[in-house]
């Protein structure tokens, strides 16, 4: 097959991953686990992503998405660059 008609072939299915990441609901930071955290967040590996669900487990949760730079490794440039994918229920 030619790489012409691969890349015709499978543009489809790349489509469809970025539109379901598009279309995913944002991160509770309350809720979400270390796989997803890390999957979904710019800048958050799994060691990184451990730490926010460690914070979490050791703190009783955040109370905003801004207590999200409390954690060890996050900064400021790693909230502001997943802001709008973040949430926090303070249910």
């Amino acid at each position: 097959m030619s790489k012409s008609r691969r890349a015709v072939r499978f543009a489809p299915a790349v489509a469809m991953l970025f539109a379901a990441s598009a279309f995913a609901g944002p991160v509770d930071l309350n809720t979400a686990d270390a796989e997803t955290l890390a999957a979904e967040l710019d800048g958050v590996g799994e060691s990184r992503a451990a730490a926010i669900v460690e914070y979490r487990e050791a703190n009783g949760g955040f109370d905003s998405v801004d207590a999200l730079t409390n954690v060890q490794g996050v900064g400021a440039a790693t909230l502001e660059s997943n802001r709008e994918r973040l949430t926090v229920d303070v249910d």
